[in-house]
């Protein structure tokens, strides 16, 4: 395959797939855009270059929508090959509306703490902790919707009724920040912390701990060592509990889900779990009562996107402040710009080498 015939291939192609491409062969290519990639591609020595052929074939297969060139029979006499790439059509953009872009101070507009107000629950926080009282529960919900707040309530629902509450995070930083919040809340007499290197009021009726310390406890009650405390046990929260999913550490999170008290209630937290269906039917089939799913993806606080130059410059993301899911995008022609020059100031020169 000539130079030029791979050129016109390669420009055929999307950044996406030229990035497939470029993956394992060019050093930091995710930094480049299209020219300066479809460049470093064609510079490859040899022996890449066959094997770039090979993988560019099979992507010109699975993506009919890429032209290819034309195949010559025996006697045709094959077409001078032109300098100037055809661009094959593009598909649809979404539609993004014609309004001009934002500026930096619109971006960074009422960012900051918000004025104080009467705190009124969502349903589905209320449905929540109206369930615990019958049901284990799986919160998946958006980051800052209020999961805590659930927790907190149930806690509270939880230490009324005599009965003592866990709470579990993966992370012992965590664990240490939860019992700085939890103590402020309820009071550091109410709150104890058991991890690898700390050991501080065990008798509370909240502890917090990792969740590698409560399936050793609870593998010591399985094994007859009981400790007199689990009968009392009323609710035990599993936050973080996407990591379920952990090759190394999910096995953790379902031992403890499996020898959890029948009494006590289970209460997971997560923002990013991907199938909470199929674990509330797990938890249900081994529960002896049913599992609870409560799931939504409504931001309480809509994303703001921002570039950060290297050389300080700070300019919005998008051409909109919020960054709406489904309704398409742009970049802002700052950011367009600031990409422009920083790939001209610091990839240039490599390749006039």
């Amino acid at each position: 395959m000539t130079n030029d015939t791979l050129a016109n291939q390669l420009a055929g192609l999307s950044v996406r797939l030229l990035h497939r491409l470029a993956k394992n062969r060019v050093p930091r290519h995710f930094r480049m855009g299209k020219n300066r990639l479809i460049q470093t591609l064609l510079s490859l020595s040899p022996e890449q270059q066959a094997d770039l052929e090979t993988h560019l074939s099979s992507l010109l297969q699975a993506h009919p929508r890429v032209p290819q060139p034309p195949k010559h029979g025996k006697g045709d006499k094959p077409k001078h090959e032109p300098n100037v790439v055809s661009r094959p059509a593009l598909p649809p953009q979404p539609s993004v509306p014609a309004k001009p872009a934002i500026s930096l101070q619109a971006l960074l507009e009422g960012i900051g703490v918000p004025p104080p107000q009467s705190f009124k629950p969502d349903d589905w926080q209320q449905e929540a902790i109206d369930r615990l009282t019958t049901n284990d529960v799986i919160l998946s919900v958006p980051t800052g919707s209020g999961k805590t707040y659930v927790a907190i309530e149930a806690m509270r629902r939880a230490i009324k009724a005599d009965r003592m509450v866990i709470y579990t995070s993966p992370l012992k930083a965590l664990s240490n920040t939860k019992l700085t919040e939890f103590s402020q809340t309820f009071g550091a007499d109410q709150v104890g912390i058991l991890t690898g290197d700390r050991r501080d009021n065990p008798q509370a009726p909240i502890l917090i701990m990792t969740t590698e310390i409560l399936r050793n406890l609870l593998y010591d009650a399985a094994s007859g060592e009981i400790d007199m405390r689990l009968d009392t046990l009323g609710l035990i929260i599993l936050d973080e509990s996407q990591f379920l999913a952990d090759r190394e550490r999910g096995v953790v999170w379902e031992e403890t889900i499996i020898f959890c008290p029948a009494q006590a209630r289970l209460l997971l937290l997560s923002a990013s779990i991907g199938n909470p269906d199929e674990i509330a039917a797990w938890i249900s089939s081994i529960r002896s009562e049913s599992c609870h799913l409560i799931q939504h993806r409504n931001r309480s606080v809509l994303l703001r996107a921002a570039y950060l130059d290297p050389g300080g410059k700070l300019a919005p993301f998008f051409r909109t402040r919020d960054i709406a899911r489904g309704r398409g995008f742009a970049l802002h022609p700052e950011t367009k710009r600031l990409f422009a020059n920083y790939e001209e100031q610091t990839l240039s020169p490599r390749s006039k080498r």
